[in-house]
C-alpha cells in the first residue's frame, strides 16, 4: 500500500461497517447526521426503512415532532419499536406492504436505504416515496455511499430535479413532489411448474422472496415434499407463495393451506396468486415467531414446507425447525431447503431426533418423513421461467 487510509473499512468479526472521516471510523449507525438533511426535514415525516440504530441515530438529531416509522417486515418494526422506546423518542411504527398504504401523508420522507439492498427495491420506493407525499413534500435520501450510482439519476428520473450534497458520512438528496402522475405498481411475473400440478402464473414484487423466478431451491424443495390429498399445509416463511399454491394444489379440495411469514407485502402476493390458480381453502397468517404464535395452532398441521432465507445465517433456520416441532401433528412431515446445512441440521437432531437429508439441485433438503424412504429424483425438464413485467 501507499500510506494513504483506506475509504472503507470493514470489520468482518464484528459486522460493522465503517466510513473513513479522515482517520476516524465512524459505524453507519453514528454518523453525524447533515445540516442539509435537518434543514429539509419538516413534520409530519415517515423514516423510510433503515436499521434500528440507523434510525434511532437520525431521529434524535431532528427536532421532535410527529414522526412514523415504515418498515417492510414484522421482526424488523419490532426491533425499531424497542429502539425508539429505549431512546426514549415518541414516534410511531408501521409495518406495510406499500409505502402508499401510510394512513395518513407526510410532509417529508427520509430515506434510509440499505448499501447492500436490492435495487428494484430501492426504485419501487422512491416511485412510491412521490405518490405519498402531497405536492411540494420533500424526499431526502440519506445514501451511505460518498459517490452514490444510483439516487442522483434515480431521482431526477422520478422527482425531474434533485439537489445533492457529499458529507464525510456518505452523500444527501433530495427533490420536491411535483404535480400528480399515474401510480405504478412494480411487479413481475413468471410462469413455474412442478410435478404434475399444472404451470401456473406467479406474480411477484420487489422485497419479497421469488422476485422474478421460481429459484433452484424452491424448486429443490417441491419436488422432494411429500404432498397427500387433505393435507393440512403450513407453507412458512411463504415469500410470494409459489410453494404453497403448489402444495396446495397437490392437496386438492380437502386439503388447507396456511401462508405465514413476516411480511404484509409477501402475504399479499400469496393471497394474489393462491386466488389465481383457483385455491379458496386458505389462510394467512403474518407472524415473526412462529414458534409462539397463537394463530398456528400446535399439532395442527399435516406437512410443514419451509425455505429459509439464505442471507440470514442459521438463526431463522433454526426457529423454523423448532416451530414446525410444536405445529406438526404426530407422524407428520417437515421439509426444509437450505444451502449450509450444518446448523438447521443439528437444530433437526435436536427437536426430531431422526432425520434424512438429501440433495437436490444443488441445495439440501432436510426432511422428516416417516412414510418416505430416500429415493433418487426423477429428472425433469425444468420449464425456463419467462417473467413479464406487469403495467
Amino acid at each position: 500500500m501507499d500510506g494513504t487510509p483506506p475509504r472503507r473499512f470493514v470489520d468482518l468479526h464484528h459486522g460493522m461497517d465503517y466510513r473513513m472521516t479522515s482517520r476516524i471510523r465512524v459505524p453507519l449507525s453514528q454518523r453525524q447526521v447533515p445540516g442539509p438533511l435537518i434543514d429539509h426535514a419538516r413534520h409530519p415525516l415517515v423514516v423510510v426503512m433503515g436499521s434500528p440504530a440507523e434510525v434511532v441515530n437520525l431521529l434524535k438529531a431532528l427536532p421532535p415532532g410527529p414522526t412514523t416509522c415504515f418498515q417492510m417486515d414484522m421482526h424488523q418494526g419490532h426491533q425499531v419499536f424497542a429502539a425508539l422506546k429505549e431512546a426514549g423518542i415518541d414516534a410511531a411504527v408501521e409495518v406495510l406492504g406499500d409505502l402508499w398504504d401510510l394512513p395518513e401523508k407526510p410532509r417529508t420522507a427520509v430515506y434510509l436505504p440499505a448499501r447492500s439492498g436490492e435495487r428494484d427495491l430501492k426504485i419501487d420506493l422512491v416511485e412510491q416515496a412521490y405518490q405519498v407525499l402531497p405536492k411540494d413534500g420533500q424526499f431526502v435520501v440519506w445514501s451511505s455511499e460518498s459517490v452514490d450510482r444510483l439516487f442522483p439519476d434515480l431521482l431526477k428520473k422520478v422527482f425531474k430535479k434533485v439537489h445533492s450534497h457529499a458529507t464525510p458520512s456518505g452523500h444527501v438528496m433530495w427533490a420536491v413532489r411535483g404535480d400528480d402522475k399515474p401510480r405504478r405498481t412494480r411487479e413481475l411475473a413468471y410462469r413455474a411448474r412442478v410435478k404434475d400440478v399444472p404451470s401456473q402464473f406467479y406474480v411477484s414484487r420487489p422485497g419479497v422472496f421469488g422476485y422474478g423466478k421460481f429459484d433452484n431451491g424452491a424448486r429443490a424443495l417441491a419436488e422432494i415434499a411429500e404432498i397427500r390429498p387433505g393435507d393440512r399445509i403450513l407453507d412458512m416463511g411463504c415469500g410470494n407463495g409459489s410453494i404453497g399454491v403448489m402444495a396446495g394444489l397437490q392437496a386438492g379440495p380437502g386439503g388447507s393451506l396456511v401462508f405465514a411469514d413476516s411480511s404484509p407485502r409477501a402475504l399479499e402476493l400469496a393471497r394474489r396468486n393462491a386466488t389465481a390458480a383457483g385455491l379458496t381453502n386458505f389462510q394467512t397468517a403474518l407472524t415473526c415467531d412462529f414458534e409462539e404464535d397463537p394463530n398456528l395452532p400446535e399439532d395442527g398441521f399435516d406437512v410443514v414446507l419451509a425455505n429459509p432465507p439464505y442471507f440470514a445465517g442459521g438463526a431463522i433456520s433454526r426457529m423454523f425447525v423448532n416451530a414446525a416441532s410444536r405445529l406438526l401433528r404426530s407422524g407428520g412431515r417437515f421439509y426444509l431447503v437450505t444451502r449450509q446445512p450444518d446448523e438447521p441440521g443439528e437444530a433437526m437432531g435436536e427437536a426430531f431426533g431422526e432425520f434424512d437429508a438429501i440433495m437436490n439441485r444443488g441445495y439440501t433438503v432436510l426432511m422428516v418423513d416417516p412414510e418416505q424412504p430416500l429415493r433418487p429424483i426423477p429428472p425433469e425438464p425444468d420449464e425456463e421461467p419467462t417473467p413479464e413485467e406487469q403495467p
